[in-house]
């Protein structure tokens, strides 16, 4: 399962050292400046807030975070940072509400580390891990619709469309249809009884993902609808950087990065222009300036220590002085 880049396991469940995958890349990046206003919208265990906070003099920090478990963590970090940090429990799609809700807008610059974290996967009882047992919730806000809601409750067709688009399992209608026949017996209630079911139906072999990391991906995904909320949230930062800011985004598989990379290269003007035979139509100016031209990998180092390093990919762009597009614009 993808997340989060503070945890070294390539799978969901096993140890965590709560280090953030391209620290030194975020930072240099981001570029913080001394008195400047930065948002961390994935903070997590606070690896990369601490590290702009430490960056520069009087920077000040914004931190997001969905998972209540993560703002009560941080408290030592807000008491350490002695008023430079503001950690607020919301969603990163809000940051642009969120930033001038806390007097930080305009930012100068937005961090986002997309997935699930690293305390949220050592902890049976989220549901995230098919490691251990556990409840099979994976709700990062502890409400509304869970992991065993959706297992449970949709029909075989939609529930192997989901993993299929969300954990691009290609087994998917075997894992559906396995669903199907097991929560005949009983409601699917637990992480192991999932993950045991996936099995029956998808096979591994040695140095292989576990056989349930994409369905758990998908759910985890669909739960939180984090795909979702990353398109809001590149909008939001959008509509809250000032110019020259710089929007930094490290991503862990494919899905996440489509979008980002679509994102950047529509907003900076790099994608590709409408049809010779559709009607002419003025091009809206860019929005952003890119600033990685490739996306940015961990280096040997970094995967000698870390080997959940390999899938993460950063990308970088920077604000311009161009309004920000109204809703549905294109290039």
């Amino acid at each position: 399962m993808t997340g989060r880049g503070d945890r070294t396991s390539d799978a969901a469940g096993g140890p965590a050292r709560h280090v953030p995958v391209l620290l030194n890349e975020v930072v240099d990046a981001l570029e913080p400046k001394a008195g400047g206003r930065y948002i961390d919208g994935t903070f997590g265990a606070g690896g990369y807030t601490r590290a702009v906070l430490d960056s520069a003099p009087d920077v000040r920090v914004l931190a997001i975070d969905r998972d209540p478990t993560a703002i009560t963590a941080g408290a030592a970090l807000v008491s350490e940072a002695a008023g430079r940090l503001t950690l607020v429990e919301g969603r990163f799609g809000d940051l642009a509400t969120i930033a001038s809700q806390f007097g930080f807008a305009p930012l100068d610059g937005v961090v986002l580390d997309i997935g699930v974290s690293s305390m949220q996967l050592d902890d049976p009882e989220r549901g995230f891990s098919f490691r251990g047992d556990g409840p099979l919730d994976m709700r990062m806000e502890k409400a509304g619709r869970s992991a065993e809601d959706i297992v449970n409750g949709m029909e075989e067709g939609p529930l192997a469309d989901l993993i299929y688009a969300y954990g691009e399992e290609r087994r998917s209608r075997a894992v559906s249809r396995a669903i199907m026949a097991a929560r005949k017996e009983a409601r699917i209630t637990t992480t192991k009884r999932l993950a045991d079911i996936v099995g029956t139906v998808v096979r591994s072999h040695p140095n292989d993902i576990h056989p349930a990391t994409r369905t758990f991906q998908a759910l985890r995904i669909a739960v939180n609808d984090e795909l979702g909320e990353l398109e809001r949230a590149l909008v939001a930062a959008e509509q809250a950087l000032a110019p020259g800011g710089r929007l930094v985004v490290v991503t862990f598989h494919s899905l996440e990065d489509r979008i980002v990379k679509q994102f950047m290269a529509e907003r900076s003007g790099r994608m590709a222009g409408p049809s010779r035979h559709a009607p002419m139509t003025a091009a809206a100016e860019p929005t952003f300036a890119v600033v990685t031209r490739k996306p940015v990998t961990a280096g040997d180092a970094e995967l000698r220590a870390n080997p959940r390093a390999r899938s993460a990919k950063l990308r970088a762009v920077e604000r311009t002085d161009a309004p920000p597009r109204k809703e549905g614009t294109r290039s």
